[in-house]
């Protein structure tokens, strides 16, 4: 088994191996007491060549794989070589200090479970939610329904657990297949995102992008910032500042995504902030286009150095939404805001 290349866990990766008839199992955390290394409703899939996702690393995960891959090898996939829920400790028979204990479901993944698989997949193409039900009696089948759910979770009792399971929550739009845009790309790879990559120059484009990605290569980048989802993330760095100047107009005619970010200087937005309110921006719209982009005390240029940046900006924003739609029961986004000094 491949343990060198951490790779986010797939519903679409989970379809594709067992269509394959290759063996897999489903790590699922249901229940947590105390510090553990990763919340309920985390996933991991442990195939025969390697595994996607993490339940937090450490002996638990090592474990974890361990009756995975025993799971795997049993000759007939039924009772606890089908579907097996353990409650761990994290003490020293782990040797791990976080002091918790974590419950993990497992479940060997077959052709029976392709339909659920593949609804749950469409789910998260569609940015929607899936529920499933896993019944502690593994001769049962996995129940799953496709919905519009607010928050994830895991709900465990005596007959099994009923999981929700919410799409990535960071719809980007990245325009611009320069430095800093492929640097963006390479830093989001394996982030809860899905990004949308815009330039009109197709061959500025790699070959490979990865999983999380869609390449538009589009004279007609307006199109894509319209048909964005609410609640997207978008950046603004192409190699055309007339260009800049139109995309960052075109977002602020919407009220509802959660960040809009440019790049470039103090300058650079004082001159797109005069000539937005030329054309009609109101003024008191201006803060929530961030520019310069990018985590405050961080100088250095470097394209990678400026992916970090950013990428922890974008991070810090998701965090804010995460914690307001819990606070407040509501889906809509909340623009980001430059901190004003007092």
């Amino acid at each position: 088994m491949d343990h060198t290349q951490l790779r986010p866990f797939r519903f679409a990766d989970a379809l594709a191996a067992v269509r394959a008839g290759q063996p897999c199992v489903l790590v699922t955390v249901v229940d947590v007491q105390g510090s553990a290394p990763r919340e309920p409703g985390t996933l991991m899939l442990v195939c025969g060549d390697g595994f996607f996702g993490t339940i937090g690393g450490g002996h638990l995960e090592w474990r974890a794989m361990e009756i995975a891959q025993a799971m795997m090898d049993a000759p007939e996939a039924g009772g606890q070589a089908r579907r097996q829920c353990m409650r761990i400790p994290l003490g020293p028979a782990l040797g791990q200090c976080c002091g918790g204990v974590v419950r993990l479901s497992l479940e060997r993944l077959d052709t029976r479970d392709a339909a659920w698989i593949a609804m749950a997949d469409e789910a998260m193409r569609q940015r929607r939610s899936v529920r499933r039900f896993v019944p502690a009696d593994a001769s049962l089948p996995v129940e799953a329904t496709i919905g519009d759910a607010a928050a994830a979770g895991v709900l465990l009792d005596a007959n099994g657990f009923t999981q929700t399971v919410l799409p990535p929550d960071m719809p980007i739009v990245l325009c611009g297949a320069g430095h800093v845009g492929h640097a963006i790309v390479r830093a989001l790879a394996h982030l809860p995102c899905r990004v949308t990559w815009v330039d009109e120059r197709d061959a500025m484009f790699p070959a490979e992008v990865p999983a999380n990605v869609v390449i538009e290569a589009t004279d007609t980048p307006q199109a894509v910032i319209d048909a964005a989802p609410a609640g997207a993330y978008f950046l603004v760095m192409t190699h055309n500042h007339a260009l800049d100047l139109a995309l960052c107009e075109r977002i602020m005619r919407r009220t509802d995504f959660a960040y809009f970010g440019l790049i470039g200087s103090k300058t650079k937005r004082a001159r797109f902030e005069h000539r937005m309110v030329e054309h009609g921006v109101d003024p008191a719209r201006l803060p929530e286009m961030v520019c310069p982009i990018g985590v405050a005390g961080i100088a250095d240029k470097a394209p990678d150095i400026i992916a970090v940046s950013v990428v922890a900006q974008l991070l810090q924003v998701r965090e804010q939404q995460r914690h307001a739609l819990a606070s407040a029961c509501r889906c809509a986004a909340v623009p980001y805001r430059v901190p004003t000094s007092a």
